[in-house]
């Protein structure tokens, strides 16, 4: 899941998926070897390296172009980057959110995936949002480029909703 600063019309295979944050959310699981902890400002640079890695789409442009545009938007808030720590310290995954309770941007690294990283990363978003009195998680995803993320989202209850929210 991946989405660019500003308003971008969505693509042909792009859907809006929503989580209702009720009673029965569940705990993360975090894999065995992997630890989540908060964003830090020096974890910036890591956590531009990992979206490059995973979406390669260049979208994002060059940090210096990509730190400013994230940090400084309305809707950052460096306690809603969430990040996933493997045994050697290095950054296998990461969940970058909005303020109005949307998922900007989810990552696992390649060679971190099917461990239930992203699993565990979208079950500490719901409940942190839900602890923070949202009523729901929303995000974006393309249904075709990102078959896998879309199965998890539904896996995890999510399902589609208007662009306009």
């Amino acid at each position: 899941m991946h989405e660019t600063p500003g308003p971008r019309p969505p693509g042909p295979n792009d859907i809006r998926l929503r989580k209702s944050l009720d009673d029965t959310l569940t705990s993360p699981h975090w894999p065995e070897g992997f630890v989540m902890r908060p964003f830090e400002h020096r974890d910036a640079h890591a956590l531009h390296a990992l979206l490059e890695e995973v979406f390669d789409d260049g979208a994002d442009g060059a940090f210096d172009d990509w730190w400013p545009r994230i940090s400084g938007d309305a809707q950052f808030d460096p306690d809603l980057c969430f990040l996933v720590i493997d045994g050697k310290g290095l950054l296998a995954g990461a969940a970058l959110c909005w303020t109005s309770g949307f998922v900007k941007d989810l990552a696992v690294h390649p060679d971190s995936r099917g461990r239930g990283i992203g699993e565990a990363l979208m079950r500490h978003v719901f409940l942190t949002f839900r602890d923070r009195g949202a009523a729901y998680v929303d995000l974006k995803t393309d249904t075709v480029e990102n078959a896998a993320a879309f199965r998890l989202y539904e896996r995890l209850g999510m399902v589609p909703v208007a662009w306009e929210g």
